[in-house]
C-alpha cells in the first residue's frame, strides 16, 4: 500500500451547531474575530444569527461582507487590511465556498503577508495562520474542510489555487438547518458540486482506502438525496443527507485531490464569472466520457453507487451507465440546462482556457493525461 497523510479539521455536524460559533472561537484563544461573509448570507439573517452567538460568550468582532462569488484577489487584500486595522486575532467563515475562500484567504495574508498571488501553487505558506474557523452555508462546496482556497486573479481572470495544510480549518461547524433558506437553483448547483468532488476523488490518482469510502457514501447521497433537496426547502432529511454528502466529498477531495472537472472550471470561473457548481455540472459528463478509458472499473462502482442495476453488462457497460445517471440526474434537478457558449464563451478563448487548465494544479491527480488539445476538445464538446 502506497503511503499517505490524511488531513481533516475538527468537524462539529448536525442542527442547531452555528449556535456554538462563539463557543468554538473561545475554545482556540480568540479575543475578537474577523467573520467573513457574503451579502446574501446576511440577507439570509445567518450573519446576525452567529453575531449573537459571539456576543453571548463575549467575544468582541468585525463583520466583513465584502467577497464577491468568486472573490477577487483585491478583496482579500482589502479583507486583509481591514483586519489588521480592527486588531482582530481569528477569522470566521460563514457562507458556501466563495465566502470561506475569502476568509482562508484573509487569515494567510495576515500573517504571511504579501499578494494573494505569491502563494499561487501547492505548500507556499511559511508562517501559522490565525485560528480559523469555517461554517459552511450551502451543501457543496466543502470548503470547509479543505486544505485550498480558490481566489480570481482580477489581472489574468484565471481561478489561483491555493493548496496548504495550513489552510484546514482548526474546527469547521456544518450545520442543516441552514439549508432551508437556499433556493432551488443554487441548491442544484451546490449539489453537483458536492457530486464532482466525490467523483473526481474517488478516480484520482491519490485516492486512498479512506478517501474512496468517504467518496463513494458522499455519491450514494447524492444520488438518493439531491432531488428531493431541490424539490423542497423543508425537507429535512434531504437537507440533513446533502450537508452530509458535501462534508464526506469535501474531506474526500481535499485529501485525494481533484481532477478534469476543476481544472477546467476554474480558468471558465475567472473568464466568465461563472457559478463554480454549474461549471462543474457542465463539464462533468464531458469529462467522465474523456477519462473513461483509465477507470472503467470506478465507474461502474460509480454506477452501482447511483442506484444503477449492473448486473450481466460488461465494465465498459457499467461505466457508461455511470455517466448516463449523472446527466440523468442533471436534468431531473434542471442543472447543466445551458452550455459554456449561452454564457458567452467563444471559440477564440479557448486555446488560453485550455493552457491555464493544463497548469492547474487539480490536473495532477486526474486519472488520464491531457494534453491543452485534448482539454481544447472537452471545452468544445461543452460549448
Amino acid at each position: 500500500m502506497n503511503v499517505f497523510k490524511f488531513m481533516v479539521p475538527e468537524i462539529i455536524f448536525g442542527k442547531g451547531t452555528l449556535g456554538l460559533i462563539g463557543e468554538s472561537a473561545r475554545r482556540l484563544g480568540a479575543t475578537k474575530v474577523f467573520l467573513v461573509s457574503d451579502e446574501g448570507v446576511s440577507r439570509a439573517g445567518w450573519v446576525e444569527h452567529a453575531v449573537k452567538h459571539l456576543k453571548q460568550v463575549g467575544l468582541d468582532y468585525q463583520v466583513w461582507t465584502e467577497p464577491t462569488p468568486n472573490p477577487k484577489d483585491y478583496e482579500v487584500e482589502r479583507g486583509k487590511e481591514v483586519y489588521l486595522d480592527t486588531g482582530c486575532d481569528a477569522v470566521i467563515g460563514l457562507g458556501g465556498g466563495s465566502a470561506v475562500d475569502a476568509a482562508k484567504a484573509v487569515a494567510l495574508l495576515a500573517t504571511n503577508g504579501g499578494k494573494i498571488i505569491d502563494y499561487e501553487g501547492v505548500d507556499k505558506i511559511e508562517r501559522p495562520l490565525p485560528p480559523l474557523i469555517c461554517v459552511a452555508t450551502t451543501a457543496g462546496a466543502g470548503a470547509e474542510v479543505t486544505q485550498f482556497t480558490i481566489i480570481v486573479d482580477s489581472e489574468r481572470k484565471v481561478k489561483m489555487t491555493i493548496g496548504s495544510k495550513s489552510l484546514v480549518p482548526d474546527i469547521a461547524i456544518i450545520d442543516p438547518m441552514v439549508l432551508s433558506t437556499i433556493d432551488a437553483t443554487l441548491t442544484a448547483n451546490t449539489g453537483m458540486d458536492a457530486l464532482t468532488h466525490a467523483i473526481e476523488a474517488y478516480v484520482s490518482v491519490a485516492a486512498t482506502p479512506i478517501t474512496d469510502v468517504l467518496a463513494l457514501k458522499a455519491i450514494r447521497l447524492v444520488s438518493s438525496s439531491l432531488r428531493a433537496s431541490v424539490a423542497s426547502r423543508t425537507n429535512t432529511d434531504a437537507k440533513n443527507a446533502m450537508a452530509m454528502a458535501s462534508l464526506l466529498a469535501g474531506v474526500a477531495m481535499s485529501n485525494a485531490i481533484l481532477g478534469a472537472v476543476h481544472a477546467m472550471a476554474h480558468p471558465l470561473g475567472g473568464l466568465l464569472n461563472l457559478p463554480h457548481g454549474e461549471a462543474n455540472a457542465i463539464l462533468l459528463p464531458h469529462v467522465m466520457r474523456f477519462n473513461m478509458i483509465a477507470c472503467m472499473d470506478r465507474y461502474a462502482d460509480i454506477a452501482q453507487t447511483m442506484g444503477v442495476r449492473i448486473e450481466g453488462l460488461s465494465t465498459r457497460e457499467a461505466a457508461e451507465k455511470a455517466i448516463e445517471a449523472v446527466e440523468r440526474l442533471c436534468t431531473d434537478i434542471g442543472a447543466a440546462q445551458k452550455r459554456l457558449a449561452d454564457y458567452g464563451l467563444e471559440e477564440q478563448h479557448i486555446l488560453e482556457l485550455s493552457k491555464a487548465a493544463a497548469g492547474d494544479v487539480t490536473l495532477i491527480t486526474n486519472p488520464r493525461d491531457a494534453t491543452v488539445e485534448q482539454i481544447a476538445d472537452i471545452y468544445r464538446a461543452a460549448l
